[in-house]
């Protein structure tokens, strides 16, 4: 069986090596390095960057921990930036040294649909080469939207992609969007000493999630001195005498040396072929059913160009299952419990249903929540603001949980787990729980359900 994937991001790459561990030749055709968006330019480095700002934090608190450093404590971008290219480097080699090891055959160039069984690609000479392949797997991944009233350059106005590769700190920059992506950068660099303003349309940062789970956040950027303008929406945008000049509704002006502009992300699909095959599309993405397979068969399609969430994990989930299915089995995704991470300081994470959409849906539901400052270890290590929240339902099940505070990320493992097993509140909170830990707090909320927690007041 031979089977050819189209691009090496976090869905691409994990596709081909599992397609080759269940014995089937395997060809991955990307055009830049394998890793996509997550490794290049998305997860990976700016994870990296904000390493280094939470060091930086770290180190100008330490008197407050007893330590005491003498001297100037400055950020030094360029060494943070090739700190963050090392990073990357190493894991682009770990994926091409797996592709050596399964049997993966990489070729880098532009691929294209000829026919359901051909690949052309275009490689980076001009050169041309056709690969035959039973079974294809579409893993293109997606670009940052630019709407057309900002002008984009690269230098001036420009998207998560070129912040990664800044060589100098602003010394102010206006944000254009206040969720994930605008969220993360805006606190990295209002903590390497730029004035950061941020723009969002909606009435609170992180749109999707709950009031309560942005408030919190929103508090911590007020503390890190970020701007915040919520409810607001630019309609021209332009660049004069070296500043971006941002024209906001009611005759408001905002004026930065940068303009990051981070207001979603879009599949990139561009001369892919798909037309020409007759792949059925809807709303510019590709329709697969619950096999990850297309109306054409033996062709699949993963990632950011299906209609799912736009996050790395689940398109490695994809990337699996669609891999599986190419060499002949029957799976399929349960998206019940997909996590919902942001690693701004504090992280926020979340999975399963919000308040608002059980509001939506009518659902009966209960709320338990604990704030971290109830917890020793939070106490101990000096990162105490945030919360848990856990939401049941009728019937006790967890149908969604949110994590506001240190490690947030780390500690939704154990909830979405929960969610995903449509599991109680009373069968997980009777669960022991290590002490001392921030995993209490979770078990705090979740006896808060039954207004049952020990330690709230």
């Amino acid at each position: 069986m031979k089977v050819a994937v189209i691009g090496g991001g976090p869905g691409g790459y994990v596709a081909a090596i599992k397609a080759a561990m269940l014995g089937a030749e395997v060809t991955l055709i990307e055009k830049k390095r394998v890793g996509g968006t997550c490794l290049n330019v998305g997860c990976i480095p700016t994870k990296s960057l904000l390493a280094s700002s939470d060091v930086l934090e770290v180190v100008r608190d330490a008197k407050n921990y007893g330590i005491n450093i003498d001297g100037t404590i400055e950020p030094d971008l360029p060494a943070i930036m090739k700190r963050k290219e090392k990073i990357v480097e190493q894991l682009v080699k770990g994926i091409e040294f797996l592709f050596d090891k399964k049997g993966v055959k990489l070729i880098n160039g532009f691929g294209k649909l000829v026919d359901k069984n051909k690949i052309e690609v275009t490689k980076e000479d001009g050169s041309k080469e056709e690969i035959e392949a039973d079974k294809i797997i579409l893993a293109t991944g997606s670009v940052p939207i630019v709407p057309p009233i900002f002008p984009h350059d690269g230098k001036k106005i420009i998207t998560s992609d070129e912040a990664l590769f800044l060589e100098e700190i602003p010394k102010s920059m206006s944000i254009v969007g206040g969720g994930v992506i605008g969220c993360e950068f805006g606190q990295f660099f209002s903590k390497m000493g730029t004035k950061v303003t941020i723009v969002e349309m909606a009435e609170q940062l992180l749109p999707f999630e709950d009031k309560d789970v942005a408030k919190q956040l929103e508090r911590s950027f007020k503390r890190d001195k970020i701007k915040m303008l919520t409810g607001q929406k630019i309609n021209k945008c332009e660049v004069q005498d070296n500043k971006v000049i941002a024209y906001l509704e009611g005759d408001k002006t905002l004026e930065a040396d940068i303009m990051l502009v981070s207001v979603g992300r879009k599949p990139y699909l561009e001369n892919l072929g798909l037309e020409d095959l007759g792949i059925e599309m809807e709303k510019g993405k590709v329709v697969v059913n619950k096999n990850m397979e297309t109306n054409i068969k033996g062709i699949y399609a993963i990632g950011d160009i299906v209609d799912t969430p736009f996050l790395a994990h689940v398109a490695s989930k994809e990337g699996l299952i669609a891999a599986e299915n190419a060499l002949g089995k029957d799976k399929a995704i349960s998206y019940r419990a997909v996590p919902r991470c942001i690693y701004t300081g504090p992280e926020v994470a979340a999975v399963g249903m919000t308040e608002k959409e059980a509001e939506a849906k009518g659902m009966i539901y209960h709320v338990g929540k604990f704030e971290f400052r109830g917890l020793g270890k939070a106490q101990a290590i000096g990162h105490f603001q945030g919360f848990v929240k856990v939401l049941v339902d009728d019937q006790d099940v967890i149908i969604g949980a949110a994590i506001v505070g240190p490690h947030a990320t780390d500690l939704l493992a154990e909830l979405s787990l929960a969610v995903e097993l449509q599991l109680t509140a009373e069968r997980v909170g009777d669960i022991i729980h290590p002490h001392p830990t921030l995993s209490e707090g979770i078990m705090e909320a979740l006896h808060d359900v039954h207004k049952a927690c020990i330690h709230a007041v």
